[in-house]
């Protein structure tokens, strides 16, 4: 009997371990990312996408728009802002007398719910109160700049905050900065015999830096009272940084209104 040649067996060995080779690798499963996912495995995780729009951020906080003159008297709103959004809205001054304290009465809550709904001055008008309407979303719109003037320092007080925050503490000192960013608040309308007194202020690192009175007795004498006593009284709420300040000589219920109302501004600024 003829024996096998030890270099043939040698080569039908390997034969057979290649073709093993070839058919476990035949039966791998695919690594394509495509696979797997239509199998319900993990997908690769994607990039973060940033907040659709480039729309500019509102500051929280309570912020009133300055007053719009109509023909039947003046409208002024005041939002109140939180987490981004508009969660009130109130006009602090709207048209009153006669007919117009109906028409207020229907309007104003309309608007109010309607600027809180679509967060913006985008808003329909109210039927029958056209010109509350229009002076309505005009004070608005001014009291949503005020509120994204206010979003973009507290914004871009915390970039720095962040971006200088290395070891050496720098990071605290440049956040502190935001003490000095300047908030605007005005206070409520205080009637007085000679007509309405409004103060508004502004506010940085916990001191007044600036009052001014929006609304004064108009008219007549009260003209000239008003053009001597507001200056006045403008300057020594600065100086006193509260509504403590004396009463300017012959502008007593001049005087007295603006205290009131300088207080309420101060109450809603917190100080």
């Amino acid at each position: 009997m003829r024996k096998s040649h030890p270099v043939r067996r040698a080569v039908l060995a390997t034969a057979a371990t290649v073709s093993g080779i070839v058919l476990l690798l035949s039966l791998k499963p695919a690594s394509d990312p495509g696979a797997a996912e239509a199998a319900g495995g993990a997908a690769p995780p994607a990039a973060a996408q940033s907040p659709q729009g480039g729309a500019q951020p509102i500051g929280d906080g309570t912020v009133t728009g300055d007053a719009a003159q109509t023909q039947y008297g003046a409208v002024q709103v005041r939002l109140t802002v939180s987490g981004g959004k508009i969660t009130k809205a109130e006009a602090v001054q709207a048209p009153k007398g006669g007919q117009s304290d109906q028409i207020t009465s229907n309007a104003v809550p309309k608007l109010n719910q309607a600027a809180v709904a679509a967060q913006s001055a985008d808003i329909d008008a109210v039927s029958g109160a056209t010109y509350t309407s229009t002076g309505y979303k005009k004070s608005l719109q001014s009291a949503l700049d005020k509120a994204k003037a206010a979003g973009s320092s507290q914004s871009s007080g915390a970039g720095a905050g962040a971006g200088s925050g290395s070891g050496s503490g720098s990071g605290q000192d440049a956040g502190g900065g935001g003490e000095a960013q300047a908030r605007t608040v005005t206070g409520d309308t205080v009637k007085t015999q000679y007509g309405p007194v409004q103060v508004r202020i502004t506010v940085a690192g916990g001191r007044i830096t600036k009052a001014e009175a929006v609304q004064t007795p108009k008219g007549g004498q009260s003209d000239q009272i008003t053009s001597n006593a507001v200056p006045k009284l403008n300057q020594a709420a600065v100086a006193a940084g509260n509504a403590d300040i004396d009463a300017v000589s012959g502008a007593t219920y001049t005087s007295t209104g603006y205290k009131q109302s300088l207080q309420s501004a101060l109450d809603r600024a917190g100080g």
